[in-house]
């Protein structure tokens, strides 16, 4: 059966997930994420993709950003999950795919699903178990908007400075979303509700956007 062309219009945001071949492992040690970081930083002024939160996983990557010209997001990920690929293989060796598919994307239409989904991406390794609350996990956006640190790679969301009217106010407020966002699971969203939406969505914009905007 043939793939479902991927939407892909300029200036909307999306919600990138990449996900290693039958859940294996992609960061082995804190080298292995620095590389994923790295390539990250170096291709997104490239394919002109603005980065606002992300999250490196043990087996899966999520990305919540901007393409600024059409057709960009795909060729940003191909070129970043390629390159790590390559790198990965050379150091650890092993055959076969290396990523599950293509990676996945939605595109968020509403402020609200905006918010969760940020917070989706910043409490990933909670849900996993990893660690107790985001700030003991470094390889995520988190920081950034909780502390005011930057590797180079985030572009600081829109919708932050709707958390304060000052940069530590929104320090501040933006910790205190996510706790709450923590405290109150029922209001996060679901992997379920992630499948879904993507497949709802993809069918209502199917007759709105023009074809010239799938890759």
């Amino acid at each position: 059966m043939p793939r479902k062309p991927r939407l892909a219009p300029a200036n909307f945001i999306y919600h990138i997930i990449s996900r290693g071949n039958n859940k294996q492992t992609i960061f082995m040690d804190d080298q292995d994420h620095f590389r994923y970081l790295h390539l990250l930083k170096k291709y997104k002024d490239q394919y002109k993709f603005l980065i606002y939160h992300y999250v490196l996983m043990n087996n899966h990557v999520h990305i919540m950003g901007m393409p600024l010209e059409e057709g960009l997001m795909s060729k940003l990920m191909r070129r970043v999950n390629c390159s790590y690929a390559l790198y990965f293989r050379r150091k650890y060796g092993g055959i076969g795919h290396f990523w599950q598919d293509r990676f996945k994307s939605l595109i968020i239409l509403t402020e609200e699903y905006h918010f969760k989904c940020a917070s989706y991406v910043e409490l990933n390794p909670v849900k996993a178990g990893l660690v107790k609350h985001p700030h003991h996990y470094k390889w995520s956006s988190y920081s950034v908007y909780a502390y005011g640190s930057n590797n180079g790679i985030v572009d600081i969301d829109p919708l932050y400075k709707t958390f304060g009217d000052n940069s530590d106010d929104r320090k501040i407020g933006y910790v205190d979303f996510i706790n709450y966002m923590a405290q109150n699971p029922q209001e996060n969203i679901s992997d379920n509700t992630i499948q879904k939406l993507q497949e709802g969505i993809f069918f209502k914009l199917r007759s709105l956007v023009p074809p010239s905007l799938y890759c």
